[in-house]
């Protein structure tokens, strides 16, 4: 009887205590964990939930494999056929997601439009790949194109992300592709020709933000592909840094979001409440003032054109490749084209 009444008093306190004790797991991309970015859920549940970090979607993919466990994990569009395929993700119910209609359709792709498939991959935070560049050193005429990463004349003062998608997006657009759903044998070939053409040209290939923004305030490289959060957050320091997004090719613009783990041990209800937490209006302020667009448009578009340029995010006149899902074939020839690149190949 003892035991009985002890083991109903534990079942009692463990249904008493709060959503928050049951500890969802994100797993992410450092920076996310900015409580601004989901007050709500912080409200709610008195708590932020436990956020663990990786350096790239290949780590974090290898690392669940082995059997590391998360609720939630934040990746990028080009990713998401792999991890479906892997069958370590399970569909969002759209019916819980409170932004659901207001997501922007002309980013999120088929995954999403209009309910009609089921939702493998929630979008939440989108972005742009330009062209960042010296001022003081560098003149409109030099980044017109993205064959300044072709000029010998900045041979050494050059980089791009060590990150496969921007590097294709660069590639494709740099050879005259803005859609890459369907490329074809020629236009891979070319691109990845272009790649390795530049190659020698680069200084390096920068893995985040901080290292890059290194780089440039110091003069060491000139000009970068990379996203807006970098020139946005350099120049409010003072920095001669700007932002071609206007490059004769085109420009790119990548979409991330959150997929719902199969194995995840914390209540599904938290999971919900998180990214929701992050569509929500009160969070795309501060999400854009980092330089991530929301994927809650209505939300996003009520800040204003003003804001959106300020954050990188305004509206350009070129082509613009939009970095959605990719077939896994397509995405796993291009990893292993960049690394045998990045080596020397």
């Amino acid at each position: 009887m003892t035991k009985l009444l002890l083991l109903g008093s534990a079942a009692t306190l463990a249904l008493a205590l709060p959503a928050s004790a049951q500890n969802l797991t994100v797993f992410d991309y450092s920076g996310f964990e900015d409580p601004s970015f989901h007050q709500p859920y912080i409200e709610t549940h008195g708590t932020a939930p436990e956020f663990v970090f990786f350096g790239d979607e290949d780590e974090a993919f290898q690392r669940l494999l082995a059997g590391f466990q998360s609720d939630v994990t934040h990746i990028c569009a080009g990713s998401v056929p792999r991890w479906q395929a892997s069958g370590i993700i399970q569909p969002w119910d759209t019916d819980q997601i409170t932004a659901f209609e207001t997501l922007n359709a002309d980013l999120v792709g088929q995954d999403v439009l209009a309910g009609s498939q089921e939702l493998f991959f929630l979008p939440t935070d989108y972005g742009s790949t330009a062209l960042a560049y010296n001022t003081e050193e560098l003149t409109a005429d030099d980044v017109a194109s993205l064959e300044i990463f072709n000029n010998p004349a900045f041979a050494g003062r050059l980089s791009i992300p060590d990150n496969v998608d921007d590097a294709y997006a660069l590639a494709y657009l740099a050879t005259g592709v803005t859609d890459w759903a369907d490329v074809t044998d020629e236009q891979f070939e070319a691109a990845t020709a272009w790649l390795r053409g530049i190659h020698a040209n680069l200084r390096t290939y920068w893995t985040d933000p901080a290292e890059i923004s290194q780089l440039m305030g110091s003069g060491e490289i000139l000009a970068a592909w990379v996203w807006n959060e970098v020139p946005v957050a350099m120049a409010e320091e003072g920095f001669p840094i700007g932002y071609a997004r206007n490059t004769a090719e085109g420009t790119s613009v990548w979409l991330c979001g959150y997929v719902n783990m199969l194995e995840g041990t914390a209540d599904e209800a938290l999971a919900y409440d998180y990214v929701n937490a992050l569509l929500s209006d009160v969070s795309a302020g501060p999400l854009l003032d980092n330089g991530f667009g929301s994927a809650n448009d209505v939300a996003l578009q009520a800040l204003g054109a003003e804001a959106m340029e300020a954050a990188g995010l305004g509206e350009v006149t070129v082509p613009v490749l939009a970095q959605l899902p990719i077939s896994n074939d397509q995405r796993e020839r291009q990893a292993e084209a960049f690394e045998r690149i990045k080596a020397g190949f």
